[in-house]
């Protein structure tokens, strides 16, 4: 996902970017309303299934303060009258019996659907975000990508997508604990209103003990998420330059690095779990010391004769339903700061700018090669001019050799061929029709490039080709056959069905180019694009695969060739030659090498070598 280091340079991330602290500490007063916002947004798009978990939740909430009624109604129609006769009814008891089972497999039709709606409501928010970062991943142009580590971007999508929709889960159950809550403080209003009024006392502590939490939580919360990203992305470097790490015996240092950041992770973790191991206990401890306080004053309103002891019984024990609630409460409370941290990081990437508009017009179709049209093209990484004013064309079926010395803009051209990213002037045409204006998906069918770095997916040999299109082995076995793939191919264990490993480890660099140049080509592209996507094949086997694809199936297609080799670019019909990102000539290779001495130069540097070498070998 960027450029080759020659041909770019890179740039802290811009503001905005998921790397960025996502909230000033100005906002960490509001986590709680941030936080209900965010349960918004899932409320919206969710709302059915939200309704069914809350409706669980308050069915829940209410049969378990009607256990509170069923008991003291058997206490009075049962059991006392028990003591007064000696004797129990069968219809009685029968009804006793009925009430107890009915409130309990209702409860438990209220537990299943607040966790079921719960969960489903949760996975299917996490889903559509991961859904739209990775589409907004995709829409985003290169230089974009080239500002943001892997790292952060999988953390984006992972991660912060979870931390994001974790208050889902608790959320119903402490809206149906809202609805427990305000029938146990009715029922304590109207028991004893001064009672009722010293227990309420609760919820203002509570509210204090939220807010400290809030204030020191969050700070954690939003460092430790952001340290998440930097963990994995070292780990992606460490993971992806594994033969560099082994080779250079770098393997100490790179545990170490790795540690660095895994240390400063757990430190933060266990700072912010000291902060919730704290927050809940005084949560549970509140209702307990209302109930001390309640009992306290009830005692002496009993003496003084202002309440009676069944009141005083009550209202404490009514408080002790309460405190389910807050407890409920406190764990959502709890979720805020992360989930607040997690909504931002995953919104700064959905609001990024720089995508790149389509427009509706279809690819040109034809039975030939595409005419390519590129003039007054310029391209800057962070202002540092890469390409200025390049105009070449190559007629349908032709191909053209861009020829020049490292960081002369060959890769950033081939880039723009493809439409990774637009550029700064200019335009680029195919068949006259501006790549701007093609529709979404257009220029895929009509233009591939192969890149110099061949990407092979954890798949087999006929997955890695066909990317799951629906095509015969004939067609597989007649590309790798047009990118000299086919005698290796079928050399190996299972052929097309000879799994390759993750990015192709089981091949040689040469091979796992041919089999990129075979994908490419299984899409019969009227403009082949080649950056130097032969340079790990040796000088015979590219000839071989030149030739193929100048007189074989791909023939009639139009072919820009990044190249190094004299062989190669003799080939081409004409030769673009850069420098310092500007085409300085162009023309057929035989004439540029007597009238451009630099371009004399640049072609004859990488045979001098080779012919020096095989003089001295005899």
């Amino acid at each position: 996902m960027s450029t080759t280091t020659s041909e770019a340079t890179t740039s802290p991330p811009p503001s905005g970017s998921p790397a960025d602290a996502p909230a000033a500490p100005a906002r960490r007063a509001s986590t709680t309303w941030a936080g209900f916002r965010v349960l918004g947004v899932a409320v919206r798009r969710e709302p059915w299934v939200f309704a069914l978990s809350t409706v669980g939740s308050v069915l829940f909430a209410v049969l378990t303060v009607a256990d509170a009624w069923v008991l003291g109604w058997s206490t009075d129609h049962v059991v006392v009258p028990a003591f007064e006769n000696g004797e129990i009814g069968a219809s009685m008891l029968w009804a006793v019996v009925a009430l107890f089972v009915g409130v309990a497999l209702l409860r438990a039709v209220g537990i299943v659907a607040r966790r079921l709606g719960a969960g489903i409501m949760q996975y299917r928010m996490q889903a559509h975000t991961r859904r739209e970062v990775t589409r907004k991943y995709l829409e985003l142009p290169m230089e974009w990508h080239q500002r943001h580590p892997t790292g952060q971007l999988l953390s984006n999508a992972s991660s912060d997508v979870e931390a994001a929709w974790a208050p889902i889960a608790p959320f119903p159950m402490a809206l149906g604990t809202v609805v427990m809550m305000v029938i146990a403080v009715v029922q304590m209003l109207a028991a004893d209103l001064v009672l009722a009024l010293v227990g309420l006392l609760v919820f203002p502590a509570v509210l204090v003990a939220n807010v400290v939490y809030q204030r020191l939580a969050s700070p954690l919360m939003t460092r430790a998420q952001r340290l998440r990203a930097e963990v994995a992305e070292v780990a992606h470097e460490s993971f992806d330059g594994a033969m560099v790490v082994k080779t250079l015996g770098r393997e100490g240092e790179e545990t170490a690095r790795f540690a660095t950041k895994v240390e400063e992770l757990r430190e933060v973790n266990t700072r912010a779990g000291r902060v919730r191991a704290a927050f809940d206990p005084v949560l549970a401890a509140l209702p307990n010391l209302g109930v001390l306080v309640v009992l306290a004053v009830g005692v002496a309103r009993v003496q003084s004769g202002a309440t009676d002891a069944g009141d005083v019984v009550t209202v404490a024990y009514l408080l002790t339903i309460v405190s389910f609630p807050i407890r409920a409460i406190g764990w959502l409370l709890g979720e805020f700061p992360r989930s607040v941290v997690g909504y931002e990081r995953t919104r700064a990437v959905l609001e990024a700018t720089g995508s790149m508009p389509h427009g509706a017009a279809p690819a040109p179709d034809g039975a030939t090669g595409a005419h390519l049209t590129v003039e007054g093209v310029e391209y800057a990484y962070d202002e540092t001019p890469v390409l200025r004013g390049v105009d070449f064309e190559a007629a349908p079926g032709h191909s053209v050799a861009v020829v020049g010395s490292t960081a002369s803009g060959k890769s950033t051209l081939t880039q723009l061929l493809a439409r990774l990213m637009d550029p700064d002037a200019g335009t680029i045409r195919i068949d006259g029709v501006d790549l701007r204006d093609l529709a979404p998906g257009e220029l895929s069918r009509v233009v591939a490039v192969v890149p110099q770095t061949a990407f092979l997916f954890d798949d087999t040999v006929r997955g890695n080709v066909t990317l799951g299109a629906d095509v015969s082995d004939d067609e597989v076995w007649s590309v790798l056959r047009t990118a000299q793939a086919e005698e290796f191919v079928r050399a190996l264990p299972l052929g097309l069905d000879t799994p390759l490993g993750e990015r192709g480890t089981s091949l040689s660099g040469g091979q796992r180019q041919r089999l990129s140049l075979a994908r490419a080509l299984l899409r019969r592209p009227r403009l082949l694009v080649l950056d130097d996507a032969t340079s790990a094949v040796d000088p015979e086997v590219e000839q071989r695969i030149l030739a193929s694809l100048r007189s074989g199936a791909a023939g009639d297609t139009t072919l820009v060739v990044v190249a190094y080799r004299k062989a190669t670019i003799a080939l081409a019909d004409e030769v673009v030659h850069l420098e310092n990102g500007r085409v300085v000539d162009r023309g057929p290779h035989a004439d540029l090498l007597a009238r451009n001495a630099s371009y004399a130069r640049l072609v004859n540097a990488y045979e001098q070598p080779r012919a020096a070498a095989e003089e001295v070998l005899g």
